[in-house]
């Protein structure tokens, strides 16, 4: 007769993570949203009972392999940085196999989609700014390919979204710099052919509003989401007369540029010139001061993206109805050392 196995069960683990075993099985196979601090306890009971799960039986639940391909082209690195830590942690999470490929700047986005379906796999994720270029959502439509458009800030009858609300954060971070005393606010815009860019330019004009201060095209600079659009932006905002007393990026990369700007020019941060950007990447905190910005989840929106692929591409295998969700994340106003009140200055007599 063969010996019964003393290996603890999925029910064993919930009971000791005070859970139902469906949350258990969620956390395994990455599917599902569970709570960090839920996901938390699961996981150190599993660690504590030394549990395997039964890689054949999620190898039938799952159907088969999943492959989730990623094109992106994207000029921030550290933007990149933080979406293949939540792309990576969520694939792992999950078994599901991540293929990830760059698409050059002059290079056809629809062929390289083509390409990816072609190679075998079963969903995309796009990060900005292929999210929002409309020749290569028409040919993923055309494919029936189940894709999640990340930070695409528009919903798609089609497609899968995960974003924030860019509008809001920016007219809150806006709002932050005239609460201060700041009246005279440059903004550097974003790449003209995302989305996300006119939201927070939006953001930026619906806070002046409210404060009933006139919009000054002058104070516009035009940025790509680069550091070194920024730098450009920077040195054209600070050369006018009167110069603004802050200047509000459209991302932490520009917001950084123009900081080293001012620094060149003798400024100090903050207190001749306050700088605040978006996003807070990495190098909102690796340049002094520290920048205040918003903190877009960037991970964890990746985390959602491969979350809502798997949930779809496991309904169609299923037969299940085909489902297309639109989640919006909230974002957050990190205050740090780059932003104070203006310098009020004696008057020469």
């Amino acid at each position: 007769m063969a010996q019964k196995s003393n290996a603890p069960t999925i029910e064993v683990v919930a009971r000791l993570a005070g859970v139902s075993p469906m949350t258990v099985s969620r956390v395994i196979n990455g599917v599902g949203h569970v709570r960090d601090s839920t996901r938390e306890k699961v996981q150190a009971a599993i660690t504590r009972l030394n549990y395997r799960p039964n890689t054949a039986a999620q190898r039938l639940a799952g159907s088969e392999q999943i492959r989730v391909g990623v094109l992106y082209s994207n000029p921030s690195a550290a933007y990149l940085s933080e979406f293949l830590v939540g792309l990576l942690d969520q694939s792992s999470r999950a078994h599901v196999q991540l293929v990830v490929e760059k698409c050059d700047v002059e290079a056809d986005e629809s062929s390289h989609a083509r390409e990816l379906v072609a190679s075998g796999i079963d969903g995309l994720v796009l990060p900005p700014p292929l999210c929002d270029m409309p020749e290569l959502l028409a040919t993923l439509v055309e494919l029936g390919l189940p894709t999640v458009l990340v930070a695409s800030g528009r919903p798609d009858e089609f497609c899968n979204t995960v974003d924030i609300d860019d509008r809001r954060a920016a007219f809150e971070i806006t709002r932050h710099v005239l609460a201060l005393g700041h009246q005279r606010i440059g903004f550097i815009t974003g790449h003209p052919l995302q989305t996300a860019s006119a939201h927070r330019l939006q953001g930026y004009r619906d806070a002046l509003e409210s404060a009933q201060i006139p919009f000054d095209e002058s104070l516009v600079a035009p940025g790509l989401f680069s550091y070194r659009s920024g730098l450009d932006a920077a040195e054209q905002l600070l050369t006018l007369e009167p110069r603004p007393t802050a200047v509000f990026a459209a991302n932490d990369d520009m917001a950084a540029a123009a900081v080293a700007v001012a620094h060149r020019q003798g400024l100090d941060v903050p207190s001749d010139l306050t700088v605040v950007g978006f996003d807070d990447t990495a190098i909102a905190t690796t340049i002094w001061p520290e920048l205040s910005t918003i903190r877009q989840p960037i991970a964890e929106m990746a985390r959602r993206a491969v979350e809502l692929l798997v949930r779809q591409i496991r309904a169609r295998r299923s037969g299940q109805e085909d489902l297309v969700a639109h989640q919006v994340l909230e974002h957050e106003l990190v205050r740090r050392q780059s932003d104070a009140a203006p310098r009020v200055r004696p008057r020469v007599t």
